[in-house]
Formats: structure tokens, C-alpha cells, sequence
């Protein structure tokens, strides 16, 4: 297609319907996109969008795509706000001068979501897989890069246990976070987290069976999140609870945690389907806890068993964790499992760019166009 062979565009998102204002909304959080191709095939659905855009991402390019030049047309993208504009068939020079403009334009002005889109939501394949341990030693390493306000959320309501790790013996919990989601303030936000070191921690407090969390509150509790912090790491506990599910829709990434035994693998296998019936299958990335030389499985087997790479691998050090555990804190930074987490941190970040992700920068695109004329992600004509 055009726009892959300019070797100049990753599209992050390819849709072919016009999606409403929360799911739009959410592919931006998560993807953070320069620009956005528009189709016109339904022009009141477009203005909706355009709409959205200038209320909510000030700065984000747009790109009109029709499969006609009508002069009736133009003159309405025009009306709407829109100055640029590409139509059937595609001609690369064409597709190369509007990207200039619209490069020019983003870099004079860039793309404001007035949110955060580096939240990362780490998912075990099943109980004991060491999760909660991957993802506050993920939050503390991110926390250690300057400039990085961390918070870290404990969302498993039922068996939540990062209050425990951390020794943390604040009252308040994600309970009054939720219940108080529509009115959280600078005033009142404090008082729910838990200063440890460099990050805030909202822990899941007690067992409360009785407790049911709505949607709606987990919406504004992450937008409030989102706008006070730079990452956000998520621990859920697995069961794919419907509030569980609308933090993986809002997530960047999400990590989902094995073990290299067969019932971790087998429900790892599960879930990963499940998640690409949901269209989240992208964002999925597998890290493999307690790895050891001696297991039976070896992570080239995890990756043809679930058909998703392994990003990354950390030791199964039991004496580490224990004593990590033991006094509250990560584990030990000198250790072979701390540099590990240190890596994963800096990973995460992009700091030290895994294969498979060196050729998706440079502009990324996010595409709404109609099935007829859909743009692949190909990432191998992605520019550095």
C-alpha cells in the first residue's frame, strides 16, 4: 500500500468502522498517534470524530481519505477544519508531499492528549505465577528514571498482595479510590496512596467480597491517574473481571506472566486468545518468570505454544524474592534478578529497544479507513 511503501509511516491502528468517542479515546491513550487517516465514507460520522479531536487531542494531524475529488466535498473538509487530503488511487508522490506537510505541521504543533499513555497492565496466566512480584519490581525500576512519577495499582480485589509486600499500613485503599473516583483531587488523592521511595502505591486493601467496582469508576480513577503521572503499572489478578478488561483496553501494554509449566502455559494460551477476540492480541507481550536452565519447557517452545515472542525472562530467584519480601522493598538492584527487572524497566521505556520493536518509530499513524481500501502495519517498510 502507499502509505507503508513511503517508508515513512508504522500504522498503529487500523479500523474499518468509525469507532465512538470512549473507544476512539482509547486507542489514542494507548497509542499515542501523530496523525489520523480519516475516511469520508460517512461524513456526519467524521465530523463526530473530527470534533473529538479538537476537544480532546488539540494537535492531532488529520488526513481525509475518499475515494472521490468532489468539489462539494472538499469544500466541507475544508469547513470542518481539514487541509489535507488524499483519494483514491494512491500516488506516491502524492502520499510523499502530504506526509512532508504533515510531518511539518505536527513538529510546529505538536499532538496534546493531556494524558499519560505509558500504562502497562500485567496479567498472570494463573494464580502463583509471580505477578504481583514482576509488576512492583517493574514500577520501582521505571520510578528510578529521572523525571518518572510512577504510580502502581493493585487491582486484584480478591487476593491483592502488594500491601503485604510493601508493609504498607495505609487504611485507605483502590476501594475509596473507586468509590470516590468522581470527585479525586489533589486534596484527597494523597490521602489513598502510599509514598515507597520514588513511586506511589495504591494497594487493593482488605478482603471485601462484597465490594463490586463499576466501569465508569474505573474510567475516572485512571483519568485522573493518567493526568498526574507518567506510567502507571497495573496488578490484576487474572480473572478477567469486566473492570479488568476495560484497564487492558485503556493499557499500552499488557504483560502477560508465565511460568515454564504446562497449566501456566495451557490457561497463558487461553487468555491470549481471549485478548485477541478482543482485539487487545497486539498489545500482549509474554515475560517468563522462575526461568531455569533445567526446565522442560524452554522459551523457544513457550513462543510456538502461544505465538507470541518472549520479551523477556527473569531467574527463579526464591532466596531474592524471599528476602525482598521479608523486608518490604524490591528485590536486591545487585542481583541477577534486579538487573533483570532493571532491564525490563528500561524496556519498557524503550530504552534499550528489544528486536522486534527497533522499526516502528520514527511517525506512527493511526488509520480509520473503510475495509476496501485498508492500510497495513507493515513494520518491515516501518523508517527507523
Amino acid at each position: 500500500m502507499a502509505l507503508s511503501e513511503s517508508h515513512r509511516v508504522a500504522v498503529v491502528r487500523d479500523l474499518d468502522r468509525y469507532p465512538s468517542e470512549l473507544e476512539f479515546m482509547r486507542f489514542v491513550r494507548a497509542h499515542a498517534p501523530h496523525v489520523l487517516f480519516l475516511s469520508t465514507e460517512s461524513l456526519p460520522k467524521a465530523m463526530e470524530l473530527v470534533k473529538v479531536v479538537e476537544k480532546e487531542t488539540p494537535g492531532l494531524q488529520v488526513v481525509a481519505v475518499s475515494r472521490t475529488t468532489d468539489p462539494s466535498l472538499l469544500l466541507d473538509l475544508m469547513r470542518m477544519g481539514i487541509r489535507e487530503f488524499l483519494s483514491l488511487p494512491f500516488a506516491l508522490q502524492t502520499v510523499a508531499e502530504t506526509l512532508e506537510r504533515v510531518e511539518e505541521s505536527a513538529r510546529k504543533r505538536p499532538s496534546v492528549v493531556g494524558a499519560t499513555d505509558q500504562m502497562y497492565s500485567f496479567l498472570p496466566s494463573k494464580q502463583g505465577v509471580g505477578a504481583s512480584t514482576v509488576a512492583l519490581n517493574a514500577a520501582v525500576s521505571l520510578s528510578q528514571h529521572p523525571g518518572m512519577e510512577v504510580l502502581l495499582i493493585d487491582m486484584d480485589l480478591t487476593s491483592g498482595i502488594l500491601g503485604f509486600m510493601l508493609k504498607l499500613n495505609n487504611a485507605h485503599s483502590v476501594v475509596e479510590a473507586a468509590e470516590n473516583a468522581h470527585q479525586l483531587d489533589e486534596t484527597l488523592w494523597p490521602q489513598l496512596v502510599t509514598r515507597v521511595k520514588e513511586m506511589d502505591v495504591l494497594h487493593s486493601g482488605r478482603l471485601n467480597p462484597d465490594f463490586r467496582i463499576e466501569s465508569s469508576q474505573i474510567r475516572h480513577l485512571l483519568e485522573f491517574a493518567r493526568r498526574h503521572y507518567q506510567a502507571i503499572c497495573v496488578d490484576l489478578s487474572g480473572n478477567l473481571e469486566r473492570y479488568s478488561l476495560e484497564i487492558m483496553h485503556e493499557s499500552k501494554r499488557i504483560f502477560l506472566v508465565v511460568t515454564p509449566e504446562i497449566p501456566s502455559l495451557h490457561l497463558a494460551r487461553e487468555k491470549y486468545n481471549f485478548l485477541c477476540n478482543l482485539e487487545l492480541g497486539d498489545r500482549v507481550s509474554v515475560l517468563l518468570n522462575r526461568a531455569h536452565k533445567r526446565s522442560l519447557v524452554t522459551p523457544e517452545q513457550i513462543e510456538d505454544l502461544l505465538g507470541v515472542p518472549v520479551m523477556m525472562s527473569f531467574a527463579n530467584d526464591y532466596q531474592g524474592v524471599h528476602r525482598a519480601l521479608q523486608n518490604g522493598r524490591a528485590v536486591d538492584p545487585n542481583t541477577e534478578l534486579g538487573r533483570q527487572f532493571a532491564g525490563l524497566g528500561n524496556n519498557i521505556l524503550e530504552k534499550k529497544l528489544p528486536e522486534m520493536d527497533t522499526r516502528k518509530r520514527f511517525v506512527e499513524y493511526f488509520s480509520i479507513l473503510p475495509a476496501r481500501y485498508t492500510v497495513a502495519d507493515d513494520r518491515k517498510k516501518s523508517a527507523v
